[in-house]
């Protein structure tokens, strides 16, 4: 008997390892090619360089996309060891989120081994290191790709506090929450699931650990708290306008509502797991609603039910709390539930396992075609961006082309910022000068004898853009371009008047 346990074990063991070496390779490989570069990313690497070299702490993390809003900085200093190590290569900060997400990986399978069964652990985990959104969120260096991971820990920690009534767990919990709304506002959504899941329980939490819990996240909250304290709360008040902003009214305020719950309730499983189609997907949602509801029917007194409930809870709260959501919804705001819809399809998978020989068949069926559609839109089907690569040779050309001058520069593009190729001219030592107002600089001391630009954009017509970094250099020539990996360079001077000056 003892043998026998020995060897499921090391059976399982092996399995385990080989989903996780699986998961880090799909992850790993080519990481400095495939990882995206742009000028968010060149933002983030800036701001943790000049706390790196030199000692520049900030308590603000990066702004939001919409509503003006600051973001913690937890981000960048968990940015700071990985970029040091790696010589200030951007490529270690994509490594430190690509470390998230395989330990995310770990953290379901412990989920679903733990709460439900080991093919929950087994199946969530594989189907999580191989989709394709994961791999791509998994590959780069931005606060929201480590949402998933602090999120599910927040949910693993709460099914320690409510089912295994470890209440020390919810000091992690809280921890946990300190650090993810520093990483995303709409990680605010695990507040409601935190209090509802607790809502569940029929023992009641030490007064010491609740007041450790209420420690642990004024702790890991504590940076963005500060600036917060001293600044007034303005960004919390930014927060508080802009949720309260979003509700719609009236009959056209609900159904608009109710078609974004519904978009959003398909999104979740068919960008994440089913990947196929959405009208598969809902199928596929129908048959998964129906065979766990007759699955709580028939188990009303399982020891797996008071998770599961906890699992839905918490993919339904965050499903509706989009519906309040005006604005445009992106795949990377699912991040706080990134890891639902693969145990939630893992549990289906081991009900259906579990039924008769045409249930273990559907079941093979189904892996067989999840895995499929997975590998089959694998970022991998795509050659490397090359971002990082593009830009740091970019930025040597415009670097060699200032000929050791000062000089200014401008970016003309369509969305992208100028950031990434600063932060370059910045570690190398010769950043460019900053252009400012006439008001703060009468003597246009800002402005240098040259400019050196950076076109994106296919038709390029640096001569009178309205840009400030263009338009306040002053009225220029062109005296140099050069087409540059996929851009252009030019260089421009001031204007002289030839005709004039021979006179």
């Amino acid at each position: 008997m003892n043998n026998q346990k020995n060897y499921t074990r090391i059976i399982s063991i092996i399995i385990f390892i080989l989903i996780l070496t699986l998961g880090a390779v799909l992850r790993f490989y080519k990481i400095d090619q495939y990882l995206t570069f742009l000028g968010d990313e060149g933002r983030d690497v800036l701001v943790v360089k000049r706390m790196i070299v030199d000692h520049k702490l900030t308590l603000l993390g990066p702004t939001t996309s919409v509503g003006s809003m600051y973001m913690g900085p937890v981000y960048y200093y968990m940015m700071a060891p990985f970029l040091l190590l790696w010589n200030l290569d951007p490529t270690g900060t994509a490594v430190m989120v690509a470390l998230f997400s395989v330990m995310t990986m770990v953290l379901l399978y412990k989920t679903g081994r733990e709460f439900f069964n080991p093919m929950v652990g087994y199946i969530s985990s594989y189907l999580y290191a191989i989709s394709p959104l994961t791999i791509i969120y998994g590959k780069s260096s931005w606060n929201p790709n480590v949402v998933p991971f602090f999120s599910l820990l927040i949910i693993y920690a709460l099914l320690k506090v409510v089912v295994k009534r470890e209440t020390g767990w919810l000091i992690v919990a809280l921890f946990a929450l300190g650090i993810n709304i520093q990483l995303h506002y709409v990680t605010l959504l695990m507040i409601p699931v935190i209090v509802m899941s607790l809502l569940f329980m029929k023992f009641r939490i030490p007064f010491k650990n609740f007041l450790l819990s209420i420690g642990a996240f004024i702790i890991a909250y504590s940076p963005f708290l500060l600036f917060e304290i001293r600044h007034g709360f303005v960004n919390t008040n930014a927060v508080i306008h802009f949720v309260f902003s979003q509700k719609g009214s009236g009959e056209s305020g609900v159904t608009e509502s109710m078609k974004t719950v519904m978009d959003v309730f398909v999104r979740i499983f068919w960008r994440l797991t089913i990947l196929e189609s959405a009208e598969l997907t809902k199928l596929f949602l129908i048959i998964t609603i129906f065979t766990i509801a007759f699955w709580i029917i028939r188990n009303k007194n399982s020891t797996k039910l008071p998770a599961l409930k906890i699992i839905l809870l918490w993919i339904s709260g965050a499903i509706l709390s989009f519906g309040f959501y005006r604005g445009i919804i992106y795949d990377y705001y699912f991040g706080t539930v990134f890891a639902a819809p693969f145990l939630i399809t893992a549990f289906l998978v081991s009900i259906l396992w579990k039924l008769n020989k045409l249930g273990k068949a559907a079941t093979i069926i189904l892996i067989l075609f999840l895995s499929y559609a997975s590998f089959n839109k694998s970022p991998f089907r795509i050659a490397p961006n090359n971002m990082l690569k593009n830009t740091k040779e970019i930025s040597q050309f415009i670097y060699d082309k200032t000929n050791g001058k000062p000089y200014n520069f401008a970016l003309i593009t369509g969305q992208n910022s100028d950031h990434a190729y600063r932060y370059f001219l910045e570690v190398w030592g010769h950043p460019p000068l900053t252009i400012e107002n006439p008001v703060i600089d009468p003597d246009r001391k800002s402005v240098t004898s040259q400019l050196l630009v950076i076109c994106e954009e296919k038709k390029c017509q640096p001569l009178g853009h309205p840009l400030w970094e263009i338009a306040g250099f002053g009225r220029a020539e062109i005296v140099g371009e050069w087409p540059v990996s996929t851009i252009k360079v030019y260089r421009l001077i001031h204007y002289t008047n030839s005709d004039v000056t021979n006179q």
